[in-house]
């Protein structure tokens, strides 16, 4: 029965990825350098990986408890050096091809700064006051 389902499951996917609706994502492929990327995948690794950034850093600094602005310049270095390493160094991309250094560096940027300053001052102030 389990493997009934299993080769249906398997067969609707590899239907659809046919038809071009669905694309399976393999996460083999956030390290791949020889892999190929569209604008769209691009900018969601980019986004989700700032994301996660902010929060652990926004986590970080209100458990420490560290304050003042330059707190955030500093979360906004390490963001976007970990992003342009990743897509210059690792996967080794061709910027020009995703709209330049810019639109890259600038993917996600505003949603994570909102994730870290909220995460930030949520943690700091239930821990400390």
């Amino acid at each position: 029965m389990k493997e009934t389902k299993s080769v249906k499951l398997n067969a609707q996917q590899h239907q659809q990825h046919e038809n071009g609706h669905f694309s399976p994502f393999k996460f083999a492929k956030l390290l791949d350098p020889e892999a190929s990327w569209d604008k769209d995948q691009l900018g969601d690794v980019l986004h989700w990986i700032r994301q996660v950034v902010a929060l652990v850093c926004g986590l970080l600094w209100g458990a420490i408890p560290v304050v003042g602005g330059i707190w955030i310049f500093i979360f906004l270095a390490i963001s976007t050096g970990i992003v342009y390493v990743y897509y210059t160094m690792i996967l080794k991309i061709d910027e020009e091809e995703f709209g330049g250094h810019a639109a890259l560096l600038q993917e996600g940027l505003f949603a994570s700064i909102t994730l870290f300053l909220l995460s930030w001052i949520l943690v700091y102030s239930l821990a400390h006051f």
